[in-house]
């Protein structure tokens, strides 16, 4: 069984991921991480000596990659991987197991306060901007999100609950 989350940074896309992977004994593999080892650097350095192009590109090679895969995994994606070229069909065709965990622009905005440091799309945003922020990017990746075969409303709900939600869904 291969099971997907994808949705917006801060949505606890890896917190649900490493939940469940606990919860099934199967691994789990971050794409970020994933790619990362394939390539030999970081992200961000891979955006700064390679290019956005290039990243994409070993984006879906890695998704290319893990779709052939045999063996069962959680995998949880960046926030903008369903966006681009093929992968979300690529995800799609993976599994029946592809689930949107979707949060609020205001939920997003306040869990995504004070990580700025660590995440590049938003480094150089204040708290105060972040909501503006999400809310005009999400409206751009949302319509990609909601092919998923499930969406997860974790609004106002804790981990155990959302994980709950999860779980009952894959059945």
């Amino acid at each position: 069984m291969k099971i997907v989350l994808v949705g917006y940074m801060g949505s606890g896309k890896s917190t649900l991921g490493n939940a469940l992977s606990s919860h099934y004994q199967i691994p789990f593999i971050d794409l970020d991480q994933f790619i990362e080892e394939a390539e030999g650097m970081s992200i961000v350095d891979l955006f700064e000596s390679k290019g956005a192009i290039y990243f994409r590109m070993a984006e879906t090679n890695a998704l290319k990659t893990l779709s052939e895969r045999k063996d069962d995994f959680v995998l949880s994606t960046g926030g903008g991987t369903p966006c681009y070229g093929t992968n979300m069909d690529i995800l799609l065709s993976m599994t029946p197991h592809l689930f949107y965990v979707k949060l609020s622009v205001n939920s997003l905005a306040k869990r995504l306060e004070g990580t700025q440091s660590t995440r590049p799309l938003i480094a150089s945003l204040k708290n105060s901007e972040l909501a503006e922020f999400v809310g005009k990017h999400l409206f751009e990746r949302t319509y990609y999100y909601n092919k998923s075969h499930h969406i997860i409303t974790a609004d106002d709900q804790s981990v155990d609950q959302t994980l709950d939600e999860l779980i009952k869904l894959i059945g």
